[in-house]
């Protein structure tokens, strides 16, 4: 038997708002730092992230924010971006 005090779930999301929706997709589709090695090359993974911060600025008034991580979700997609090295590792070459 369903319990009808609880709220369906079309009607949880129904009691937010669009930003705030777009919030938890955003929060959902980032990628944690304990799997950045493990996704730092996965295009699509990256994409995802973009777009969703994308949507996130967009719906707060922030339309060049919007519009640059639209153009990194592109860059990934298209292959004109590529991953950047690992930031733990630092730059080996200057401390030689």
């Amino acid at each position: 038997m369903v319990n009808s005090t609880q709220p369906t779930a079309q009607q949880a999301l129904e009691s937010l708002s669009d930003f705030e929706i777009a919030q938890v997709l955003a929060q959902r589709l980032a990628i944690a730092p304990s799997d950045w090695h493990r996704l730092k090359g996965n295009r699509k993974a990256q994409a995802r992230q973009s777009a969703a911060m994308a949507l996130v600025f967009l719906l707060n008034g922030s339309e060049a924010e919007a519009i640059a991580h639209l153009q990194q979700a592109t860059g990934w997609l298209d292959k004109s971006i590529k991953p950047l090295p690992c930031p733990s590792h630092g730059d080996k070459a200057s401390k030689s």
